[in-house]
């Protein structure tokens, strides 16, 4: 284990192009909508011997949110949800982090939407740790966590025939990452 531990300890980078930080949520009571950023920015500091000195920080660019519908897309980065020109970045700061298990880890933290911030405790499973070919150490993790949008000030919504709403409160927060350790190059 302790050829892990100095393997994994130290600074990570999200990789963008191999990293998803998305959404879903019920759209008409009936289906789901699923959604991701692109552009974003994230940094984990792994101790692994001591989990509670590590730490995450994230900052996403809301006028990234893409949902494969480009008018949805210019409508969720309006006032009516998350509006961009305002408030263009969602952030997430961690304040602890618990290990649970071996590979299993509740990464507690503050998460602002809207100029609004909210504590949160995001379940990670760290899924492995390998060398790609261009000979960078890569780690993986997933996570997911379930928020009300209304408490971040993301309310809008139109009602529906039936006594239900057209966009569900309950957003289920979903995490994808690949990060590359950032390796000193001795000079």
């Amino acid at each position: 284990m302790s050829d892990l531990s100095a393997a994994l300890s130290g600074e990570w980078r999200f990789d963008q192009a191999h990293t998803r930080i998305g959404f879903s949520t019920r759209h008409a009571m009936v289906t789901k909508v699923r959604g991701a950023f692109n552009d974003f920015e994230g940094v984990i500091h792994a101790d692994v011997e001591n989990p509670s000195k590590s730490s995450v920080q994230l900052t996403i660019q809301v006028a990234s949110i893409d949902t494969r519908n480009e008018q949805r897309d210019e409508h969720l980065r309006t006032n009516d949800f998350f509006d961009a020109p305002n408030f263009p970045e969602i952030s997430f700061q961690s304040t602890h982090i618990d290990q649970v298990e071996e590979r299993n880890f509740i990464v507690n933290g503050d998460l602002t939407i809207r100029g609004i911030t909210k504590p949160v405790s995001v379940p990670i499973e760290f899924t492995g740790v390998e060398r790609d070919p261009a000979g960078h150490l890569r780690a993986g993790f997933e996570g997911s966590r379930r928020i009300d949008r209304q408490a971040f000030g993301v309310k809008w919504n139109t009602a529906l025939d039936s006594g239900g709403v057209l966009v569900s409160d309950r957003i289920l927060l979903e995490f994808e990452v690949s990060a590359v350790k950032v390796e000193n190059d001795g000079g």
